[in-house]
Formats: C-alpha cells, structure tokens, sequence
C-alpha cells in the first residue's frame, strides 16, 4: 500500500493492534485491513529469580507495555506524519500458564510465578493421577494446588486468578475473560463446549473440599471466549494505560487474550488438523493439530487447543537460546577486546553459518542449554553446561553446532513421542528467532525432527503480528471459522521456503542425541550443587 493510504487507514481507525509479552521482549505490531504490518515498537526486559522464584514485577509489565506502545506511535509520526489516536481492534498475547492471584479488592497477593518455574512436581503429579489427564507444571492449576499443599497463607484471601495475558486484557477492557488456547493453559478444556471440562472441575472441587476454602474452582477462573467471540473493548482506563500521553481514544474491540502458544500456530496458519508449527525463542515449543486423541496420558505432551479449540499435543521446552545468547555475548567481548567490533547481528550470523560447517555429530562436543529445569529430561533445576569427550575436535564451527543442537535437542526428544504415536504431520512450520539466519536453524530442526520445515517470510513477525491477526478476525470476520480467515484473507500467497530433512544430518543429530542424553547425568549432579 501507498504511504497516503495507510495513513488514511491510521487516521480514520482502521489499524488493529497486536501486543505481545515475551521472555525477553514485549512487542506491538500494527497492521491495516490487508493484514501486512505497518508499524511496530518494541521493549526489552527479562525475568528475575527472586527467593527461588522466576517473576516478572507488574509494575515492570505496564513499563514495558507503555514503552513498546509509545516506540510503535514514534513509528508511526515517522513514517506517516499521522498520529494512532484511534484503533478498530486490539488483542494482547503473552506467556502462557503461571500463576497470577488476586484478593477480591483486586490486589496482587502473591509472587507472579512464571511458565519457567518447576517447583509444582508433586501437584501435577497428584492432578495428572485425579483427572487421567497429563497436568504439566507450568500450568495455572498445578501453581494453584501446590500452594495448597504448601498451605500458603494467601489462598484465605484468593478470590481470581488468571495468567499474564488474562491480567492485561482484564486491565484494559474490564473484562475477566481468556481467549480458548489460553484458558486451556489453565485447566483442561471440553472440546465440545470450549469450556472447562466439568467433570474434571467436579474431580478438583471434591479433592479439596476438606481444605475448606471459601470458594470453588470455577469461582477462581477466567471465562472461556472463542477466537472471534465479544471480549470487550478498550475502556478509558485501558486507553489511558496504554497510552498515558492520553492521544488514543477508547472504544477499540477486543479480541480474546491468547497465549504465545496460540499467537504462534496463527501466525503460522497452523490451525488446521495435520499441521503444527514450532516456536523457537527463549523457550521452544512445537504445537501439533491433532486428527484423533493420543492412545495414553504422557507426562511430556501437553493437550491443549488452537484458539478456535481443535485439540493440540504441545512439547514444551523451558531453554532454547538462552546459552546461544550467553555465548554471543562472550563472544562479542572477545572481539571488542581485540578491536574488532562487531554488531551483535555479526556476531549471531557467524555462529549460526559456522555451525553448518561443523560435524554432523558436533564432533563430541554436547552443549546442555538448560538456565531452568527442564520436564521434558525430568530436571528440576539447570546448569548450563558445556561438555566434550577428551577425542572431541575443537573447532569453532563444531562448537557452534553445538550450541544450536543443544538448543532443539530436548524438543527431538518430546517430539519423538508423536513419531512413535504415529501422528500425522502435513507441514510444520517454524517461526522465531532461531530461524532467522536461512539455511541453519531450519536445516537442523528438519534434520532433528525428520521432518519438511518450512518458514515463511512472514516467520520473523511471530506472535505479536498472530496476535493483530486474531484482533482483525474479531473485527473483519464475516462468519468463516478461523482456518477459513486465515487461509483465504491471509497466507492465500504467502511466499515461504521448505527444507527437507537431510539423511547425513539426521543420522549425525541421532548420534547427537544419545551422547547429549548420556550427559544428562551430569547435568543433574550439577544442579544439586548450590
């Protein structure tokens, strides 16, 4: 489009806004009723470990929220000599699950605690046996029932909860309401209903009846809105907590808050059966749209939803680029300290092409990336660790495969579950800073996975732009389901590049595998050391 007509679409309140809060960046992304970006702003933040607790400070949330926005309106004046003063809708995605509480005057009465913590264990465990449904650790029920067998003081005065995404959205609209992906992050859904499974809530109340809390579980939890559905719109207050320099104007419809889980199968079109699509940031996921349930409960795969419902077995993995990012980092001194300087960007462009001239097999190098716990290997807690048997080759170009293959490796070993369960998988989709750099992230995720990976030259967006998406199907969508949205008003054609799985690289990240998973021992002993 001409500069002349965005700005007539900016002026006249057309653009959708999408906000999304990630581990380490909190990104808004404006688009026009095209669907094509045409504006964006951004934050960088990161999570703390306080008293033994991954948390974010809500004060640091609208921190970030209100900078991002104020970068995306600077971007705006820029390009189009035009202020955002009004928008035809809106939807905030974030990272799923955790634990964000309230009392009934609305105050924060505990710690948020993030998807990265692992201190739930023996609550999903107890709750996977009660309601024969795998309940990982992340999710909002295992927090709430483990602070139940820790006794915590706060659950007297509990009246709501809801995850980041939910908080927001509540905020800016007033309505206590999450988006079906998200909610399923919280407790297990009916996928007839899309709403939460009352048998289950049913199980969960007759459990901790004798607890004798003042309230029961559906009292606590957010309601349940399909993609496209009513949840709200921006009030004054959202307005002027979005914007405190007060140009925008309330009104805006809002889509149903979502998930990053949920943000990234849009912005993958993966929404449909036999397609699934993996994220691959600070934490790396693989999401696959299920044709049939899988035949038994596994503690590894989570069954959630897309955000119009479909079921979806979801591998989850707390690290990902974490120890990419350190290491870059080392790097980057070394070089200024030798006079060099280089950009971070050379500095990840060198490490991610030198590791496709590295063995196949890393050449006995194994890089365990895990900052947290991990599920997937059974580990509560992490150490990175860098490892190499006494014959391995040190070379830059193995160590740097390395620190790629340990950044998906947990993922194969997740992924490898659906293999054997015989799940059918048309196209995966990969999206996320790790598939940046073409012809590396992709080639060995299609190598790990033994399966075609295709990104798209709209991957780079993420879930923010999934999450504009899912605000313009709230306002644009003229009663096609979501798949039908995306696929005939948004990827019709859309360019993107397939890579299929090379046998030499799949035998050598095979070989990867065994000696990264004979390591792990190691890295358990490590982790009991404080």
């Amino acid at each position: 489009m001409c500069m002349e007509k965005i700005s007539r679409i900016i002026t006249e309140g057309q653009a959708v806004l999408g906000i999304e809060l990630g581990s380490t960046r909190i990104k808004a992304v404006l688009i026009g009723p095209d669907h094509s970006p045409i504006a964006s702003g951004d934050h960088t933040w990161e999570n703390q470990l306080v008293n033994g607790v991954w948390t974010y400070h809500l004060k640091d949330v609208w921190a970030g929220i209100q900078d991002a926005y104020a970068n995306l309106c600077r971007d705006v004046q820029e390009k189009y000599q035009v202020k955002l003063e009004k928008l035809k809708a809106f939807g905030v995605s974030a990272m799923m699950h955790g634990y964000l509480p309230f009392d009934k005057e609305d105050n924060q009465i505990c710690e948020f605690r993030t998807w990265r913590n692992t201190m739930t264990e023996e609550a999903a465990a107890e709750l996977t046996e009660l309601l024969s449904f795998n309940i990982p650790q992340r999710w909002s029920i295992a927090h709430l029932y483990q602070a139940m067998l820790k006794k915590e003081s706060h659950l007297s005065r509990l009246h709501h909860l809801t995850t980041l995404a939910g908080y927001v959205h509540w905020q800016l609209t007033g309505e206590k309401v999450l988006g079906t992906g998200e909610g399923s992050g919280m407790f297990p859904l009916d996928s007839v209903s899309f709403d939460y499974d009352q048998k289950m809530v049913d199980l969960f109340d007759a459990k901790i009846q004798e607890k004798g809390y003042p309230w029961k579980l559906r009292d606590l939890l957010p309601k349940v809105v399909n993609a496209g559905q009513d949840a709200g719109k921006l009030t004054e207050k959202g307005a002027k907590l979005l914007d405190p320099a007060g140009v925008l104007q309330p009104g805006a419809l809002a889509a149903p808050p979502e998930g990053d889980a949920g943000t990234g199968m849009v912005a993958t079109n993966s929404v449909a059966a036999r397609t699934g699509n993996v994220s691959a940031g600070t934490s790396i996921f693989a999401m696959v749209v299920l044709e049939k349930p899988l035949s038994k409960v596994y503690p590894e795969i989570d069954m959630v939803t897309t955000p119009s419902g479909k079921p979806v077995a979801m591998v989850h993995c707390n690290n990902c680029t974490n120890d990419i990012n350190a290491w870059a980092g080392i790097l980057k001194g070394f070089a200024d300290a030798a006079g060099l300087k280089p950009t971070m960007n050379d500095i990840y462009t060198a490490i991610f092409r030198s590791a496709m001239d590295g063995e196949k097999d890393c050449g006995g190098f194994v890089n365990i990336n895990y900052l947290s716990g991990e599920t997937i290997t059974g580990l509560a807690e992490g150490r990175p660790m860098m490892l190499r048997t006494p014959e391995a080759r040190i070379t830059f170009q193995n160590f740097a495969r390395s620190l790629l293959s340990g950044a998906v490796v947990s993922l194969k070993i997740g992924m490898d579950i659906l293999e054997k369960e015989q799940v059918k998988i048309d196209c995966l989709l990969g999206h996320g800073g790790y598939f940046k750099t073409k012809g590396t992230g992709q080639n060995l995720l299609a190598a790990a996975l033994k399966t075609p990976v295709t990104v798209m030259e709209t991957a780079g967006e993420g879930g923010p732009w999934g999450m504009a998406l899912l605000a313009a199907y709230r306002a644009f969508g003229q009663g096609e389901t979501l798949e039908e949205y995306l696929n005939e008003k948004v990827f019709g054609n859309a360019a993107g590049s397939t890579v299929q799985p090379d046998a030499q690289d799949a035998e050598g990240f095979e070989a990867y595998t065994a000696r990264f998973i004979q390591a792990l021992p190691a890295q358990k002993a490590a982790a009991e050391m404080k």
